[in-house]
């Protein structure tokens, strides 16, 4: 068979792992091939895996969109395009369990757009369709010959379904209208660039981290792991001699079980397996095993290059080189992720020298624009609208009015947390690109109010926050989430005065107060919601010494305070920060406090050297305290170095009580 010469070849989900690899690849062996790469820049691609190609002649990239018709036809007339190769998909299982529909409008409706694009142009002469050894189904433990490319479909979760459709819809395409199609089905990849919801990264992170690696099941799971490179060159091979109305398998028949990688890789980082090793619990449903027959692919010339050991090494090297490369992946890195799945997701360190797709200024703007810089204004990403819960309280007020001097636009939410119906109306009316919520019930006047108050404290702060969350899910939307750190008190591994504070990992250990006890129950369920970024504050100080929620007011208000060291929260800086967390879609748990402790009589002696000369005081103790109070308070210091890593800029909870509390007042006062 004649070996085929393609002209220009648009690349579909080229920021991703696998397509990136393929992309990189064509662009510096075959110069003379334009390689124009596309991709809506979801959570899990990054524009740094194309850098290699980044400067060349023969490369251009477009931020867009698979499903937008108009985009794709475009594309295919302008670029003279005679080639697909359509790598974009929704492609993590944990994922399909949670947001299924999702899957099908990638996966499916997706390659539907694309393949009917070819036909309306009549010009594409390869369409190389990538799915999945998933597609097959699993293969009994026993079998000694793989699934071969004529082996029934039975696929057995939402995702390997979406692609078994999509593979439905590739055929037809090409038995009806007698598109060029073909087919390829592949084992599993590892390699450098790969977002870490997968194994092997996922396990290299955690263990560089030197946190325990989380095994679904019991871990005898087998897989078979292909290098990213020999991928990349099998789909090369595919390219240049693949047949059309074929399908090819990309496999290997070295197969591992899933709690041997995690061995290696506890090996690799000389790791002990038994204490490093964690079994958690399985997804719905887990395939035993895919195996695939290879043979076909090595008629054409191809064959897996890259041992196991040698490709495992290189991919634990590109990791420990590039921590960062994808930021703060701390949701991916939980036993059973849910990924944000935002169209137009996270630009991570794109493209800054100002090339542009050439898409015209009156064309679907929101997904064809190459972005320029950060800036939304000259990035094609949508202007920001924030949507706030809270519009009565102290925090949702402070941050209308940090939205106007921003120049944010921003609406306060109508409908009530618990009643689902109006929060989606408030979506569909405000149409917000993040969703702020700082309604609560703290108790009135104070926590004390919730012992008595017990099922409207549930219906706000567990029933309401979960259904907001859980309705930005499905929208979506990014969902900051103001909680508290009052969920923790000092303890043996904690004691007060040791400058140990609780990180975002440690469980909750306070139950003295009904109100703690709502707060660190939404907090852990919350911990399923991929959309949600939490924030625990703590005893929040502002510069308004008049507002009675304010920490300060309250204690230079009693007749008598206790006098223990915690961490606090100066809303002046970290509020604005908050808007920033939500500007860069961050996600997780975040200790929302200044670093470092800050006692009662430290706080008072700054507000009589500052505010009040003549300010007197008079301590008790803590069992003093609990005669007068109903339910007990907590007392702790939070660990805040990952908020400080991320803003290095964030002061010390002193300076920034000087710097944003006590000198502004002190200068009112004078004046």
């Amino acid at each position: 068979m004649a070996a085929y010469t393609p002209k220009n070849i648009l690349i579909t989900g080229a920021a991703g792992f696998i397509a990136s690899h393929v992309a990189n690849r064509l662009t510096r062996n075959y110069p003379d091939y334009k390689i124009v790469v596309l991709d809506k820049l979801d959570y899990c691609s990054n524009l740094k895996n194309l850098l290699p190609s980044k400067s060349s002649p023969n490369f251009k990239f477009v931020k867009g969109d698979i499903g937008s018709a108009d985009l794709v036809n475009y594309l295919l007339i302008t670029e003279s395009i005679d080639t697909i190769m359509h790598f974009a998909a929704q492609t993590h299982v944990d994922n399909s369990f949670g947001n299924s529909f999702e899957f099908t409008k990638n996966n499916i409706y997706g390659t539907h757009v694309l393949l009917e694009a070819c036909k309306v142009t009549g010009q594409v002469k390869r369409f190389i369709h990538v799915s999945t050894d998933e597609v097959y189904g699993e293969t009994d433990e026993d079998a000694v010959v793989g699934n071969h490319e004529a082996s029934q479909l039975l696929p057995t979760n939402p995702y390997s379904a979406t692609k078994a459709g999509a593979e439905m819809l590739v055929m037809a395409y090409g038995r009806s209208y007698g598109l060029p199609v073909i087919t390829t089905r592949g084992n599993n990849v590892y390699g450098p660039n790969q977002f870490p919801e997968k194994l092997i990264p996922k396990f290299i992170l955690l263990a560089m981290r030197g946190k325990p690696l989380p095994i679904h099941g019991d871990g005898s799971n087998v897989r078979s792991y292909l290098y990213c490179e020999d991928v990349a060159e099998a789909f090369e091979v595919i390219l240049h001699r693949g047949e059309v109305g074929h399908v090819y398998n990309i496999g290997t028949k070295k197969e591992r079980r899933v709690i041997d990688v995690a061995k290696d890789i506890c090996n690799l980082f000389s790791m002990d397996p038994e204490a490093s090793i964690k079994f958690v619990e399985n997804r719905p449903f887990n395939d035993q095993r895919y195996f695939l027959d290879d043979q076909k692919l090595k008629n054409l010339g191809w064959s897996e290059r890259t041992t196991w050991e040698e490709g495992l090494k290189k991919t634990m090297e590109w990791y420990t080189s590039n921590p960062d490369w994808w930021g703060d992946v701390s949701g991916a890195l939980l036993p059973h992720p849910r990924m944000l799945m935002m169209p137009g997701g996270v630009e991570r360190n794109g493209f800054d020298d100002g090339r542009t797709s050439d898409v015209p200024s009156d064309f679907d703007q929101k997904e064809t624009v190459v972005p320029k810089s950060k800036d939304a204004a000259t990035s094609g990403q949508p202007a920001l609208k924030f949507l706030i819960y809270g519009r009565t309280g102290w925090i949702g007020g402070l941050l209308g009015k940090l939205c106007e001097k921003q120049g944010i636009n921003y609406e306060y939410g109508k409908g009530r947390l618990e009643d689902r119906s109006q929060l989606v109306a408030d979506i569909r009316n405000i149409k917000p690109t993040h969703v702020f919520n700082a309604a609560g019930v703290t108790g009135r006047p104070n926590v004390d109010w919730c012992e008595s108050h017990k099922t409207e404290t549930i219906r706000t702060n567990v029933a309401g926050t979960l259904t907001l969350a859980d309705v930005c899910r499905e929208h979506g939307l990014l969902m900051i989430n103001f909680a508290t750190g009052c969920i923790f008190e000092y303890n043996a591994a904690h004691p007060e005065g040791s400058g140990i504070g609780f990180t975002e990992e440690d469980k909750p250990n306070f139950i003295g107060s009904f109100y703690s006890k709502t707060k660190a129950m939404v907090e852990e369920l919350l911990k399923e919601y991929d959309n949600v970024c939490t924030l625990r504050v703590r005893m929040p100080i502002s510069s308004d010494l008049n507002n009675p929620r304010n920490f300060i007011t309250k204690i230079s208000r009693y007749n008598k305070v206790v006098n223990i060291p915690n961490s606090m929260t100066i809303l002046d800086e970290l509020l604005p920060i908050s808007i920033e967390m939500a500007k860069r879609n961050l996600r997780g748990i975040w200790n929302f406090t200044n670093p470092g402790v800050v006692s009662h009589n430290e706080i008072l002696e700054m507000y009589k050297d500052y505010i009040n000369p003549e300010f007197k005081w008079v301590n008790f103790t803590l069992e003093e305290q609990a005669k007068v109070i109903v339910a007990p308070r907590s007392n702790n210091e939070m660990d805040a170095s990952k908020l400080k890593r991320e803003f290095p800029e964030l002061l010390p909870i002193k300076e920034s009580l000087i710097k944003y509390v006590f000198e502004p007042n002190k200068k009112n006062v004078s004046a």
